[in-house]
């Protein structure tokens, strides 16, 4: 199962004079990872290098650095945490000695793969997305079911008959929660997706 971080975090490490500073964040679209990695990088730094997936999707960028001596091994310690909705953006302030491009790679992947160690990690439960209304008098009991099945509320509306619910369950569970909703709206109720 892929973890993703519960919070932001950064650390630094000094590596042959050079100082490797690395912010982690947890990120659910790309124009997130985007933000995040402009909010973080500094000007002023030698290089800003960065990495972040979600699902089959990532980027890498080595800002400068030889070619897959960054970005690759910051995104090879992302996979290698069993991370995944996850941006890593390691900045390098250059001490004045140079590391060749194993000691790169090492400095980048190893100080990338220290700071999601250290990360309060969360499992990520892959949801479907249901959708459904019933009438006010069902709800309670619907409302129940949903906590049983550990349903998460996305959206609730109400209008003048009833409640329209948007939720995200686990796909193992939902064919159960369909059939609990059919049963206690005497099959009126279709869930859609």
């Amino acid at each position: 199962m892929p973890y993703t971080l519960v919070n932001p975090i950064d650390l630094t490490e000094e590596i042959k004079k050079s100082r490797f500073v690395v912010n982690a964040a947890p990120i659910n679209t790309a124009e997130q990872a985007t933000a995040f990695i402009t909010q973080v990088s500094d000007v002023g730094a030698t290089h800003n290098c960065w990495a972040w997936k979600i699902g089959q999707q990532y980027r890498f960028n080595d800002d400068g650095e030889p070619t897959s001596t960054a970005g690759r091994p910051i995104l090879s310690a992302i996979e290698g945490q069993d991370c995944d909705q996850v941006v890593v953006v390691v900045t390098r302030y250059f001490g004045g000695i140079k590391l060749g491009t194993g000691g790169l790679i090492r400095a980048y992947g190893g100080s990338a793969s220290h700071c999601l160690q250290q990360a309060e990690l969360i499992e990520l439960i892959a949801r479907i997305q249901l959708q459904f209304h019933c009438y006010y008098n069902e709800w309670p009991i619907i409302e129940n079911r949903l906590k049983e099945l550990d349903a998460v509320i996305e959206k609730q509306d109400f209008d003048a008959e009833g409640v329209t619910v948007n939720i995200a369950i686990t796909q193992d569970k939902s064919l159960l929660l369909k059939k609990n909703i059919s049963d206690i709206t005497r099959g009126r109720v279709l869930i859609s997706l």
